[in-house]
C-alpha cells in the first residue's frame, strides 16, 4: 500500500513568516522523513513595518531551543514591557499597555473593581502606578520576572524589539543546519492537479520545478498560492481599520534605548517608535484618504531623533484576511494570510500562532477538510479577536480635531465589539475568553487608558471597608514603585548581554490576605 504521509513541504517565501515556519517544522519533525524546502528571492524585498514583538515569541524560541541571550546579541534586541500610547484617548494623554497585571485582587475580587470605587472617593492614584510592568517602563528599568506565583515580581512580563531581518536570518542559519533546503529563485508558474486542484508543483524564473505534497504561502501580500492560484477571497476590514499607507525610516540609535515601544496618535493615524541596540525604528500609518504621502513623510521626518539611515519606504495594504488560510493543500502564513496593520504589535504572533496549529493539525497528502476545517474556526477566531481589540484603539477616543479622528469615533463597529464595551461601561466588567490573543489586563489598559470609565463597579467591591481597601492599594503602589527602582536600568541589562553577565532579580514580595504585602 502506497504511504500516504507528506514526505515533501514546499514554503514559498522567506522573511519572517517562511523562516520561522521553516525552524519550527524543521525542529518538530527533525526525526521524520519530511524533506523541508524553502524558496525565496533575493530580488524580492521583505516588508519591514515593525520590529515589536509579544512575549509569545519568548516560548516560540525557546520550544527551539533557542538560546535567549544569543538570539539578541544576534538580533540587535532590546527588551519590551510594554506599548506606549500618547494621543490615542485625547490630546496629551498617554498610557502604557503593560505585559502583566494591575495589582492584586482583595477578598477575592478583582483589583480594578477597587480601584474603581476608591477612584469615585478620590483615593485612588492612576491605574498604571499599580503595574510594575508599567512603572519599570516608566524608570526605563529591567529585570527577569520571579517564577515563584506568590512574588510581585511574577506580575509581568516581557516580549522583544528585534530587527526582523536579522531575525529571518538567524532563523535560515537555525533550520539550514537542521536540514532545510533554501533555493534561491522567483517563482513565475504554479501548476496543479487537474482533479483535486492541489497545487503540484511551482516553476522558478530559471526554469526549475520544484514539486511538492504541502506547500506553505509566505509570498506576503502578493498572496501568490492562496490567491492568485487557489483563490481564497478576502474580507475587507477597512471600514472599522482604515489605515492602508505606512511609510518607515530608521534612524541613528538612541544612547539608552527605553524598554517600551511608543505609538503616537497622529492626524490620520499613528507613528511607531520602535528602539534597538543599533538603530530605531520608525514609521507612520495612515489612511491616504484623509492625509496625502508628502504630508506624512515631512511630519515623520520631523518628529524622528537621529539621522535617517535610509530612504524612506512607503508600503500599501489592506486590513483584513483571507476567508480560508488553507485551501486544499496550501496554507497562507504571515502577510499572505492577512494583515491587521502593525498597531499591537500582533503580525509575528499571528505568524506563530499560525505555525503551531498547522504543526497540531498537520496532514498526510490528503489534507482532510476536517483538519482543514478546524485549523481555518482557530484562525479566523484568532483574527477576530484581535480585531475587535485593534478597532477599539481608535474607536474609544475623544478626540475630534480632525476628518479621521472624527470617522474613527462615530463608526458603527462590528456587534462583538459594542457587546464588549456596553459590557464594561455598566460595571467595569471585561468579557473573557479561553482562546485569543488579548486577555482582561490588556482590555484595562486601553479601556482606562483612552478614558472609557464604568458607570459603576461590581456590589462585591464594597464588602471591605473602605479604610482597608485605601490602606493596601497604597501598600501596593509602594511595593510596586520599590520593586522598580530596585531592577537595574535596562541599559546595563543589555550591556551585561554582550558582557555575558547575568542580571540579579529585584528584591521579592509577596502577597497577603488582601493583597501583596512585605
Amino acid at each position: 500500500m502506497q504511504s500516504q504521509a507528506i514526505r515533501k513541504v514546499v514554503i514559498v517565501g522567506g522573511g519572517t513568516a517562511g523562516w520561522m515556519t521553516a525552524a519550527a517544522m524543521s525542529h518538530f519533525f527533525n526525526e521524520m522523513p519530511i524533506e523541508i524546502c524553502l524558496i525565496e528571492s533575493d530580488q524580492i524585498g521583505t516588508v519591514g513595518v515593525g520590529e515589536a514583538t509579544l512575549p509569545h515569541l519568548r516560548y516560540f524560541n525557546q520550544t527551539l531551543g533557542i538560546d535567549e541571550s544569543d538570539f539578541m546579541r544576534r538580533t540587535q534586541a532590546t527588551y519590551k514591557l510594554g506599548i506606549e500610547f500618547a494621543g490615542w484617548g485625547k490630546h496629551g494623554d498617554a498610557y502604557i499597555h503593560p505585559f502583566g497585571d494591575y495589582g492584586f485582587p482583595l477578598g477575592g475580587v478583582d483589583f480594578h473593581q477597587h480601584w474603581l470605587a476608591q477612584r469615585k472617593l478620590g483615593n485612588s492614584y492612576p491605574i498604571d502606578d499599580y503595574s510594575l510592568g508599567v512603572v519599570a517602563a516608566r524608570n526605563e528599568r529591567f529585570s527577569q520576572p520571579s517564577q515563584d506565583p506568590c512574588s510581585l515580581l511574577s506580575t509581568f512580563s516581557y516580549a522583544f524589539h528585534i530587527d526582523a531581518s536579522l531575525y529571518a536570518g538567524y532563523l535560515q542559519e537555525y533550520s539550514v543546519a537542521k536540514g532545510v533546503t533554501r533555493v534561491e529563485g522567483k517563482v513565475v508558474e504554479v501548476s496543479q492537479q487537474s482533479e483535486t486542484g492541489f497545487i503540484q508543483s511551482v516553476t522558478l524564473a530559471s526554469g526549475s520545478v520544484i514539486e511538492g505534497e504541502l506547500f506553505i504561502d509566505c509570498s506576503g501580500f502578493s498572496a501568490l498560492l492562496i490567491e492568485k492560484t487557489l483563490k481564497s477571497g478576502f474580507e475587507d476590514w477597512s471600514a472599522w481599520l482604515p489605515c492602508n499607507r505606512a511609510v518607515a525610516v530608521p534612524s541613528a540609535g538612541v544612547n539608552k534605548p527605553p524598554p517600551y515601544t511608543r505609538a503616537t496618535a497622529k492626524t490620520a493615524g499613528w507613528q511607531w517608535e520602535i528602539p534597538l541596540q543599533h538603530r530605531t525604528g520608525n514609521g507612520q500609518v495612515y489612511c491616504n484618504e484623509f492625509i496625502d504621502d508628502d504630508t506624512v513623510l515631512r511630519d515623520l521626518l520631523d518628529s524622528i531623533d537621529g539621522e535617517p539611515l535610509c530612504e524612506p519606504n512607503f508600503l500599501r495594504f489592506q486590513t483584513g484576511k483571507r476567508k480560508s488560510s488553507w485551501k486544499k493543500n496550501c496554507i497562507a502564513i504571515g502577510l499572505s494570510a492577512g494583515f491587521l496593520e502593525p498597531l499591537e504589535s500582533t503580525s509575528i504572533y499571528l505568524i506563530q500562532i499560525a505555525i503551531m496549529k498547522l504543526i497540531e493539525l498537520f496532514p498526510d497528502v490528503h489534507c482532510a477538510s476536517a483538519e482543514r476545517n478546524e485549523f481555518n474556526r482557530l484562525i479566523d477566531l484568532e483574527y477576530e479577536r484581535v480585531k475587535d481589540f485593534l478597532i477599539l484603539h481608535y474607536h474609544a477616543t475623544e478626540r475630534n480635531d480632525s476628518a479621521f479622528w472624527d470617522y474613527c469615533r462615530t463608526m458603527p463597529i462590528p456587534d462583538s465589539l459594542q457587546h464588549k464595551m456596553e459590557l464594561f461601561r455598566e460595571q467595569g466588567h471585561v468579557v473573557e475568553y479561553e482562546s485569543g490573543l488579548f486577555l482582561k489586563p490588556s482590555w484595562l489598559a486601553v479601556y482606562l487608558g483612552q478614558g472609557l470609565i464604568p458607570r459603576g463597579e461590581h456590589p462585591c467591591a464594597s464588602q471591605l471597608p473602605d479604610s482597608i481597601v485605601k490602606s493596601e492599594l497604597d501598600r501596593m503602589r509602594r511595593l510596586v514603585r520599590e520593586a522598580a527602582e530596585s531592577m537595574p536600568e535596562h541599559q546595563a541589562v543589555i550591556e551585561n548581554l554582550h558582557a555575558k553577565i547575568n542580571t540579579k532579580p529585584a528584591p521579592d514580595a509577596r502577597m497577603s490576605l488582601y493583597g501583596v504585602g512585605v
